[in-house]
């Protein structure tokens, strides 16, 4: 039997600041790959940048530290005694590091020494480990009398909205006999422990230790116009009523995109974990800045640090557009990759097509490994993570001429979640059809049992071009297949969170999380009725438009609903609903709608996946109820779950 390559572990949680995010490990003799499930945030951690490693007994489990030469380190929880027996072995043959095992002190003492290494404090109780707290997350310390130290903590912007509690303070007693920090009668023992921290934690007035600054700078979310810092190990945003603090190691991607025909950029922030604003979680950080305005920085950092840490990352002097500077300054601090516009261009030769998504007016970028909305509310999904595009066409149906010149894009994912982009122009249809097919993305496809819906729109309109979406109904018609073989193709460079929806409008004073990332919004979506206008030949169809507005009386005519259309399946989350809608709602009486959508989504995605089982079961066991009905349905048979005497009258 050869050597094992490549060690691989499921549900493996990170330790950090916004709790435990569980995900999937791979080691190799290079380094450690670690993603989280479901996608987003990617840890990646190179051999030659690893100082040591140890291992650690913890509740349930063992713990992997990583110390990296830089001073931080990385914490890998979830691994079982096994494990820990033959990744020592793999470790010193592979990469030459032999783990030492810590002991974990639960006296429950408090106290003990102090050892300080890299940026991280910790704390033992007869050479076992208390506890440990990064010097980065440190906002201000001082010394209290002559041998008390106090600590503060930065708000801890990431948390998840399930963790009530998070450290703010902690003090310190040093005797004037300490060995480890010798003072003296004019600077005791106290003040030299304080002075130590304050050399290690980047801490001090606002804008004074920052290393580049950037005056009012408009954000669209969080809404406000803030003075951006950027620091050595985080940047802050502050604002007249708002202060975040966020670590570089919470910066996941950046993004550099021109608005369409407009004088200014977005330059956006992706982050995992999140920053959250009162109950409110924001996963983007939508920037503007004006597209020609040219910005000059000198940056505020010591040539070693330049020469040494940040060679070949950062210049000393940067000049040019302010968007560039800001992000490539950014882009250096925090390590992360910066995307921009790929080969996509509109029927204005642009990066972008307008489009409106949930009432909110913005731009669709078709990116080459995603598709990004902005400005809000800011979605980002990743194309691996679609299950299939669907085009509808306005026009449809005896609509009015004007919505002729505009269609939807209807993208559904994997994990049942749709986002419908409404009012796309009509001339982008070929530029965006072209785009998807390019990039072997699966097209739904439901006219090739006959001639309805898009294809009937799009052959009756007096287009020069050849449309290869008509060609394609055409062919699939004649030979009886209208389905396009799905894509198997993996992203291993990034992958977007699977249910991020971005972060909501901030126009309003509510505070609301976004319905996508908690699952209230999927609630609320799949329990409205669907509004169908009925027809005597039953047909494919998509999603129906709104009803026209009645020029005379200027008052919306109420369609009619098909008693014949099937009802769609319901996704495993909203079996899960039903199932705990109700014991929620007597746990906590006056709890609000959307509230009761938020506590059910929050605790769907901390649920693991055997948990899920039960309730996906049913949803699989629907959804082939639904395909079967659809497919009785659009033969013109009635399907057995249609519903008699339900018709709905004018």
């Amino acid at each position: 039997m050869g050597e094992v390559a490549m060690q691989q572990f499921g549900n493996i949680l990170l330790g950090g600041r916004g709790g435990m995010n569980p995900g999937h490990l791979k080691i190799h003799s290079g380094g450690f790959v670690w993603k989280k499930a479901g996608g987003g945030k990617v840890v990646e951690v190179s051999k030659a940048d690893i100082s040591k490693l140890n291992w650690m007994r913890v509740p349930k489990g063992y713990q992997l530290g990583i110390w990296l030469k830089a001073g931080s380190n990385v914490k890998f929880h979830g691994f079982r005694e096994q494990d820990m027996s033959s990744l020592s072995n793999y470790f010193s043959s592979k990469m030459g590091f032999l783990p030492e095992e810590k002991m974990l002190a639960v006296s429950g003492q408090n106290w003990g020494e102090i050892d300080l290494e890299g940026n991280t404090l910790s704390f033992s109780v007869d050479g076992k480990q208390a506890f440990e707290v990064s010097v980065a997350d440190v906002s201000q310390t001082q010394t209290q009398g002559k041998n008390d130290v106090v600590m503060d903590f930065h708000v801890d912007d990431t948390t998840s909205a399930n963790e009530k509690d998070t450290l703010m303070e902690i003090t310190f007693h040093v005797p004037n006999t300490n060995a480890t920090f010798v003072g003296d009668e004019e600077r005791p023992s106290a003040q030299v422990f304080c002075d130590r921290i304050l050399s290690m934690a980047d801490v001090g007035p606002s804008g004074a230790e920052a290393v580049a600054l950037f005056e009012e700078v408009g954000i669209l979310t969080p809404r406000g116009r803030y003075n951006v810092e950027l620091h050595l190990s985080f940047f802050r945003l502050q604002g007249q009523a708002n202060d975040f603090k966020i670590q570089y190691t919470s910066v996941v991607r950046l993004f550099v995109l021109p608005k369409s025909n407009q004088p200014h950029t977005f330059v956006v922030v992706t982050l995992d974990p999140p920053i959250r604003k009162g109950q409110t979680f924001y996963s983007h950080i939508v920037l503007q800045f004006p597209t020609e305005e040219v910005t000059e920085c000198t940056l505020s950092i010591n040539d070693e640090l330049l020469n040494t840490k940040y060679q070949g990352r950062l210049e000393p002097l940067y000049k040019g557009l302010s968007h560039e500077v800001f992000a490539l300054i950014l882009r250096g601090l925090s390590g992360s990759k910066i995307t921009r516009p790929g080969k996509f261009r509109s029927s204005q030769d642009g990066h972008a097509v307008r489009a409106s998504l949930k009432a909110e007016e913005g731009t669709l970028y078709p990116l080459e490994k995603s598709f990004f909305f902005l400005p809000k509310p800011p979605t980002l999904i990743a194309h691996e993570e679609i299950q299939y595009i669907e085009f509808e066409r306005h026009g449809a149906a005896g609509t009015s001429s004007l919505s002729s010149h505009y269609f939807d894009l209807i993208i559904r994912l994997k994990n049942d979640q749709e986002h419908q982009f409404r009012n796309i122009q009509r001339n982008e249809y070929h530029n965006l059809f072209k785009f998807i097919e390019d990039k072997q993305i699966k097209i739904f496809n439901p006219e090739a049992q006959g001639m309805s819906g898009v294809a009937a729109v799009l052959e009756g309109y007096d287009d020069a071009g050849v449309d290869p979406h008509l060609n394609r109904i055409r062919s699939a018609r004649e030979i009886g297949d209208g389905q396009q073989e799905d894509s198997d193709e993996e992203d291993e460079d990034f992958v977007a969170e699977k249910d991020d929806a971005g972060s909501p409008s901030d126009d309003s004073e509510e505070e609301e999380s976004d319905a996508s990332e908690s699952g209230g919004e999927v609630e609320e979506k799949q329990s409205q009725k669907v509004k169908k206008k009925a027809d005597t030949t039953p047909k494919v169809t998509s999603k129906k438009k709104k009803a026209d507005e009645d020029v005379d009386s200027g008052k919306k005519k109420k369609r009619k609903k098909d008693p014949n259309a099937p009802k769609r399946a319901l996704s495993g989350f909203m079996y899960f609903s039903l199932a705990e809608r109700e014991s929620l709602r007597k746990s906590n009486p006056g709890i609000s709608f959307t509230d009761t959508g938020r506590t059910l989504g929050e605790k769907w995605k901390n649920m693991s996946g055997e948990e899920k089982e039960p309730y996906e079961a049913k949803a699989r066991v629907d959804k082939e109820r639904y395909k079967e009905q659809m497919a009785d349905y659009r033969s013109g048979a009635v399907p057995a779950g249609a519903e008699d005497g339900s018709s709905e009258e004018e």
